[in-house]
């Protein structure tokens, strides 16, 4: 049986704000709107590997918290392991460097963006929690 790849993803919070990015119009997914993160590297724990990514995609320095939520999911041709945890904006200044587009944006407008299919769950799971998101792990 194919093992799925591990990647990870960051709910990044600041105030009362959480961060989304925009993949590329060349990738998988082209457009579509995701928590960041990426590939699990060999030797590197999850939070290694979600301070690298978002450093490399946004510039942004994070403080990982605790997991959020795990999500299997299989797309055509690929199966994921979805590791996704809880951040916090250390400050910084954003930039677009390996995503299309990032923004800041409210808990409520969360239905307003197309995320890619293995993020739903997560989505889902804000929305149920609310703004006591905001309040784990500070």
């Amino acid at each position: 049986m194919e093992q799925p790849l591990i990647v990870t993803a960051a709910v990044i919070r600041k105030e009362d704000t959480i961060l989304i990015a925009q993949r590329y119009v060349k990738t998988d997914h082209s457009l579509k709107w995701e928590f960041p993160g990426g590939k699990l590297e060999c030797g590197e724990t999850p939070e290694q590997c979600l301070a690298r990514e978002i450093k490399e995609e946004l510039n942004l320095k994070v403080e990982v918290a605790d997991i959020f939520k795990v999500v299997y999911h299989e797309y055509p041709g690929k199966k994921i392991l979805l590791l996704c945890y809880l951040c916090n904006d250390l400050g910084g200044h954003p930039k677009a460097l390996d995503c299309q587009d990032f923004k800041w944006i409210n808990i409520d407008t969360l239905d307003q963006f197309d995320f890619v299919e293995a993020d739903l769950p997560i989505v889902e799971k804000i929305k149920r929690m609310g703004h006591s998101i905001f309040e784990i792990d500070r």
